[in-house]
């Protein structure tokens, strides 16, 4: 995995939660998941602006974590399937409490990016 010049700093819970799943496709990946996408060719159908190889890489690393499993069964074609480890259903519920204060939050988050839009 690749190192960074400055270390982090993973003595605080919210640094460690944002390290394994912050990522600009995770949440969805995870979402998806949890809604039975299970194959990568179905996960990456899910998100056609994400190119494979940053899905791929941001699968790896759920899985590095813990939260995801992947399972590769023997056969010819190859196939693989993923899905949500204790770890990762325990997340989901963090993502859904940000989901919905997003929701919340929509109208003021779009009245800044407006108001900025106008000043520049």
């Amino acid at each position: 995995m690749y190192e960074k010049k400055i270390p982090k700093d993973l003595s605080c819970g919210l640094n460690i939660a944002i390290e394994v799943i912050g990522g600009k496709w995770k949440a969805n990946l995870l979402a998806n998941i949890n809604k039975g996408m299970k194959r990568p060719s179905e996960l990456h159908k899910s998100i056609p602006q994400a190119s494979a190889r940053v899905l791929n890489q941001q699968l790896a690393e759920l899985e590095f974590h813990g939260i995801v499993s992947k399972k590769i069964f023997n056969v010819l074609p190859p196939k693989v399937e993923y899905s949500l480890t204790e770890g990762g259903k325990d997340v989901l519920e963090v993502l859904y409490s940000m989901k919905s204060w997003g929701e919340g939050y929509k109208k003021t988050f779009h009245d800044i990016i407006k108001y900025e839009g106008e000043i520049h």
